[in-house]
Order: structure tokens, then sequence, then C-alpha cells
């Protein structure tokens, strides 16, 4: 089997470390190189720079073990001056805290473990790749649905929550594919919904929900949205030049 030093994630942060801190270079690097995630949020001289939260579950399952049932609750936004404490392995749940004991993400876990960096590297890649869609492609769509939209000055969208619960440990290849969507609004407020199942080879092994938090909601303009992307592709346009 492969060590742990094979894991991907190990270009983005040292995982023998018992604390992790992220250089903002790093946390963009990872968002935009692998996770195709170009939010403003995580751009190098963004003044409320937040590492992605795709990165810090990458860590966990590559550092701790996946196991079949894990659930990821965030409550704090990481920045390029926080440490963190992961741990060696999950017993039902722990909590991630930086020295000041502050906790930034909990981590509930369940059933078989593996720390087989086959299926693990493969259900990261699948994940963040689908991450890397959810806007514009797929929230664009859900406002449109709902008649909102964010406010396109502020475009905020935070990562809330993630589970997962896998029938199997043993796929070496894994993809995945958005089930269902659905958004709440109360307010400037609303919770958006996706879930999504996971396949190996075209059989499904497994379902996963992933919610985020969109505020400053208001009514839909599609000229607005329009610029949004179009500013949204730019960014990205301009990083692959």
């Amino acid at each position: 089997m492969m060590s742990i030093k094979e894991m991907f994630i190990e270009n983005y942060c040292p995982l023998s470390a018992d604390k992790i801190s992220f250089t903002r270079q790093q946390a963009s690097d990872f968002a935009k190189q692998v996770a195709d995630d170009f939010n403003p949020l995580h751009n190098i001289d963004a003044r409320r720079f937040c590492v992605p939260g795709d990165l810090l579950f990458s860590i966990i399952i590559a550092k701790s073990g996946l196991h079949q049932k894990m659930t990821f609750n965030f409550s704090g936004m990481v920045n390029d001056k926080v440490q963190l404490i992961f741990p060696q392995k999950i017993e039902n749940s722990f909590d991630i805290k930086d020295e000041k004991d502050k906790t930034y993400l909990t981590v509930s876990a369940s059933g078989n473990k593996t720390m087989n960096p086959v299926i693990i590297n493969a259900l990261t890649k699948a994940y963040v790749d689908f991450s890397g869609r959810t806007f514009p492609d797929i929230l664009v769509k859900l406002m449109a649905e709902n008649k909102v939209m964010i406010n396109p000055a502020r475009p905020m969208v935070m990562y809330q929550s993630m589970s997962i619960d896998l029938h199997t440990l043993e796929a070496e290849s894994v993809t995945l594919q958005l089930a269902k969507t659905s958004l709440s609004i109360d307010g400037k407020r609303g919770n958006a919904w996706l879930e999504f199942d996971l396949l190996s080879n075209g059989a499904v092994i497994g379902h996963g929900k992933k919610h985020m938090l969109l505020s400053g909601l208001r009514a839909y303009e599609q000229e607005a949205i329009d610029a949004m992307v179009k500013q949204y592709h730019a960014s990205k346009t301009n990083y692959q030049a």
C-alpha cells in the first residue's frame, strides 16, 4: 500500500505535523489548481481571506482516515494566521481547534475505516471537482429557479457542512453525480442543499449532501448575474494565463 506521503494533498501541507497552518499561496493554489474554485475569498489579496473548506476536508480524510459515514460541520473561517490541530484518528467525533481552543470544524465519523490512499485520493478529487462546479453551474440555476441572487458587489457563499455515506470502502475509482438541489430562503439569507450520488464503475456506492449559506439575497436580475458570471470566468482566464 502507498504511504500517507503519496497522497496528493501532501503538496499543500505536511500531513505528518500535528499542527497545520496554511500560507495564502498554498490555500489559493489548492482552490484554483485542484478545486477549480475562483471564489474571491480564496484570492491571495482578499481582505477576508479564507482557506477552502475542501482543503480541510481533504486533509482530515488523508490524515485521520476515511470512514463509511462522515459529517463535517464548519463553524469558523480559517485564515493564514490560524494554526489548527488535526487528529491522527477520529473516534466518533472530533473538534478541529486552534491553539486558543477556538473550534473551526467538527467532524463525526462511524462505520468501517480505511487509510487506503487509492480510494481517499479518488474520493477527494471527485468531491473537490464537484465543488468547483458549484458556482456558477449549480448555484446560478438554483438562484434563478427561486428568483433570488447573492449580492454581486459582495458575493458571499459560505460552506456550512457536508456529509457522506458510503456502502463500501473497496472502490478504486470514484465519480460524483448531482442528484438533487434545494434552496430555502429566510429574508436575506438562503440555505442551499446539494445532494449527490457517489459512483464507482457506474454503480452507486454511496450518497452525500453539501450545505451552503448564501447571504445578502435580493431579487434576481439576469443582467447582474451575467456580469457576475463573466467576472468569475475572467478571473479564471486571467489566472490560467
